[in-house]
């Protein structure tokens, strides 16, 4: 059968596109705009967004499992429960659904608020899923690091509760392994969860010394106050999306993004491979410039 991808041209849904197709799966992408990325031979493109609900019900004929992953946006969870609405009218049971970690905590955040309703939504409707909680993504670093190589400042305000960020592409390998599983199981499976997360559970200090090591010459952490970070984002995106990610940069600073016991380990043994680190990540960058 046939998996419909949402989200597949951004960092992480055009990753778990192609770990589909390496696996033998039948994929389907709905688009807003198929002309930004080029898919694998064989991927089936529709285009349109989840707004559009002619393009929804289309994108759905014939498939079997779903990922749903929509971006932080004013109306997401519009949405993500329309979305969840045409599946079970195509008779989609099958769901992976890219949340966040501490969705249930972290309810002062929008889109926190948002993932948690949604997630609420997948288990009263009866879906078989598997719900996804990412930390931070490590793939957020590239909107910084010129600030960094310059300035000699990691800005980000992410506290010294410390931070355990994923990499994108391990995202994706998870979501990819979970959406076979479920699609091709011969029953219907109970409702999962799986925090995604790196392995190290890193600072604010502890990351500007990574730089420093990788750079060569001093980093230092520009502190846990998040109103340079807010006023920084305002400048190129709406002022309540910059709010909002102040809002998240708060709860770094008071809670952290920290792994539950075990989750670490349960990530490489699905994975059979060690998780992408964030040093390693940066020495990426640095490589790449």
């Amino acid at each position: 059968m046939t998996i419909l991808v949402t989200g597949a041209t951004g960092r992480v849904g055009r990753h778990v596109v192609d770990q589909l197709v390496t696996r033998g799966a039948a994929v389907r992408v709905l688009t807003r705009d198929p002309s930004k990325t080029s898919f694998p031979a064989g991927v089936d493109v529709v285009q349109g967004d989840l707004l559009d609900i002619d393009a929804v019900r289309a994108a759905f004929d014939g498939i079997s499992t779903l990922f749903l992953l929509n971006a932080v946006a004013g109306d997401e969870f519009t949405q993500a429960i329309l979305t969840l609405n045409v599946a079970r009218e195509a008779g989609v049971k099958r769901v992976v659904y890219l949340s966040v970690i501490h969705a249930d905590r972290f309810v002062n955040v929008p889109h926190f608020a948002v993932k948690f309703g949604a997630e609420h939504m997948l288990r009263q409707m009866g879906f078989s899923a598997t719900i996804l909680r990412p930390s931070y993504f490590i793939d957020n670093e590239h909107m910084i690091k010129d600030v960094v190589a310059s300035h000699g400042v990691y800005p980000m305000p992410i506290g010294s509760k410390g931070i355990a960020m994923v990499d994108a592409r391990d995202i994706a390998e998870v979501a990819a392994i979970e959406l076979i599983r479920r699609d091709q199981a011969a029953d219907t499976l109970p409702v999962e969860t799986i925090n995604l997360v790196g392995p190290d559970t890193l600072t604010g200090t502890e990351v500007a010394a990574i730089w420093s090591d990788v750079l060569g010459r001093p980093v230092v952490y520009g502190g846990d106050d998040p109103t340079a970070f807010e006023q920084n984002l305002a400048s190129f995106m709406p002022r309540w999306m910059a709010y909002e990610m102040r809002l998240m940069a708060e709860r770094y600073v008071t809670d952290g993004m920290v792994p539950e016991a075990g989750d670490v380990e349960r990530l490489t043994g699905l994975l059979g491979r060690p998780l992408h680190s964030y040093r390693g990540f940066v020495n990426e960058m640095v490589a790449e410039s």
